[in-house]
């Protein structure tokens, strides 16, 4: 009997796991936990807003040190070959991030493209963000950024994120972050890739 497949659109398949709380903390590496460290809260939480993406329901807080969290993601374990990732496919990452109505905060996020030995082919960081309620709109603003041209090597995406609270208040009124992602758009070799892993 023959059975034929559909291949599903390369950019749907999230390579971070856990992007938005559903496992607490699981799969992410806390890299700073400062402050009362890293939590996970229910939408729209205290002094919060809501959030308009169906299916998320939590996000990561952050206190009044420095928290940042980071997934390395292993191409070639996700079942991408040397010769797709040299083919230098579409590489998109995304963030959700927010502010509280009753404290500053600031957030930041680098994602870094990555050989084999994990040296740096191209980097996205942009500058550290502040958000102040008195005079900022600090409901839940994304950033996305689109690499390319990256050269040959790619194997490794390393994204991290976080922020802190700027007025030091105990518990968590630092930034929030939600919904984060990795998408990898390329030829029609990589929608057999992804292919593999759905079937």
């Amino acid at each position: 009997m023959f059975i034929s497949y559909a291949a599903p659109p390369v950019s749907a398949t999230n390579l971070l796991r856990n992007p938005s709380g559903e496992d607490q903390l699981g799969f992410w590496e806390l890299t700073e936990n400062g402050g009362d460290e890293w939590k996970v809260e229910d939408f729209p939480g205290d002094c919060g807003h809501k959030f308009g993406i169906e299916g998320v329901s939590k996000y990561f807080a952050t206190s009044f040190q420095l928290c940042l969290k980071r997934q390395v993601v292993d191409l070639l374990e996700e079942g991408y070959s040397p010769e797709q990732l040299d083919a230098q496919p579409t590489v998109t990452v995304g963030d959700w991030y927010s502010g509280r109505t009753d404290c500053g905060c600031t957030y930041q996020i680098t994602v870094r493209l990555l050989d084999e030995n994990k040296d740096v082919l191209q980097e996205f960081k942009p500058d550290l963000v502040t958000l102040d309620p008195d005079c900022d709109d600090v409901s839940w603003k994304q950033v996305n950024h689109t690499f390319s041209e990256f050269g040959r090597g790619l194997r490794f995406i390393s994204f991290e994120h976080g922020g802190q609270d700027t007025k030091f208040w105990d518990g968590w009124y630092g930034v929030r972050v939600t919904g984060s992602s990795i998408t990898i758009r390329g030829n029609s070799a990589l929608a057999r890739v992804s292919l593999q892993r759905y079937i």
